[in-house]
């Protein structure tokens, strides 16, 4: 098969592998769409310690069911050659106390597809049974592969609260920042406030209904203490990951509220934790979904609730090296890049 071949920094290389074959209780997948994210740009920039060269990358991913381990059938009878399917790429034991509470993401023993284990950048990948949601009838693999993002985004807004007739602040408007606007305004928000420095991507965040904030025209922070009269915001996201952006969101955010910091764009940075005790603001990491959450990406999606259409662009495996470029410099008007083995 072909495969996109992360080699070293900054270095993708499409390659012929080996295909992977299912083991007992796994399906292997012929990939139809495959979403870049943004873990995996700092990972290409050599940033991001879960991913060690050489590594097929890809966890966003939806595509059809071409072979299945000998035990499959008696695992999962929905399972067949020929079915669509996505695939929650954190496998999780089931046995460990993280598990038992239902918080399989953060399971002691998880292991990643694309960094624990060939991903979807390839023609073909193997995955276990278990972990694979069937596409819902008449739904497209394009849309299918945005489910692993969607997730991130239900698992933020479970994680912000009850935001029902609240103001929140967005922070970043790659995909994972569109979603969650989406997500939170779902929940019922009052308004959401999107801050992003990119002109195109900030456009799409007001055409999902959020109150755009250029921050390179005005302070973010004084302009959501501006429009909620000195109060601040219960809840703030930051789907960036600066020492900046991570203060701007306490610094919005009104005493006692909610900080859901996803953004991983640097491993360590300061935070203005004098202010956050003074103000009781509670702080909290959003790593990734638990399986409710992933399968209820895939309903919302299914209902159309929730999308990134139109600035979905679709590209040949082969560009994925280019495209990862072009993520990094000046991704413009795109929400997601969706490669196509």
């Amino acid at each position: 098969m072909r495969a996109l071949l992360w080699e070293a920094a900054r270095t993708m290389t499409l390659r012929e592998q080996a295909a992977p074959e299912p083991a007992a209780d796994e399906i292997l997948i012929r990939v139809r769409h495959a979403g870049i994210c943004g873990s995996e740009l700092s990972g290409y920039l050599g940033h991001n310690a879960l991913r060690v060269p050489p590594l097929i990358m890809g966890h966003e991913f939806a595509g059809e069911i071409v072979a299945v381990g000998a035990r499959t059938p008696s695992i999962r009878l929905d399972l067949a050659v020929g079915a669509l399917v996505t695939v929650n790429p954190l496998w999780y034991c089931g046995d460990c106390p993280s598990c038992a509470a239902g918080v399989n993401q953060l399971c002691a023993n998880r292991r990643l597809l694309g960094a624990h284990r060939p991903g979807a950048f390839a023609e073909l990948i193997s995955a276990p049974a278990q972990l694979a949601l069937p596409l819902p009838d008449g739904m497209d693999t394009r849309i299918g592969a945005l489910t692993e993002p969607v997730g991130c985004a239900v698992r933020i807004a479970e994680m912000a609260g009850n935001v029902a007739g609240q103001d929140c602040l967005i922070i970043g408007a790659g995909p994972i920042g569109l979603l969650s606007l989406q997500m939170l305004r779902l929940e019922g928000a009052a308004r959401v406030f999107i801050a992003e420095i990119d002109g195109a991507r900030l456009a799409m965040g007001e055409a999902l209904g959020g109150i755009p904030l250029q921050p390179r025209e005005t302070d973010t922070v004084a302009a959501v203490m501006a429009a909620t009269d000195g109060a601040g915001v219960a809840v703030s996201v930051d789907a960036v990951g600066t020492a900046g952006t991570r203060e701007q969101c306490v610094a919005a955010t009104q005493a006692s509220g909610t900080v859901v910091l996803s953004g991983l764009h640097e491993e360590t940075s300061a935070m203005p934790v004098a202010a956050m005790i003074r103000s009781e603001i509670v702080a909290r990491g959003c790593f990734a979904y638990s399986p409710a959450n992933f399968a209820r990406a895939l309903d919302l999606l299914d209902q159309g609730a929730i999308r990134l259409d139109p600035w979905i662009h679709e590209a040949p495996l082969a560009e994925g090296g280019r495209w990862f470029e072009r993520l990094i410099e000046a991704p413009g008007d795109v929400s997601k890049v969706l490669l196509t083995p």
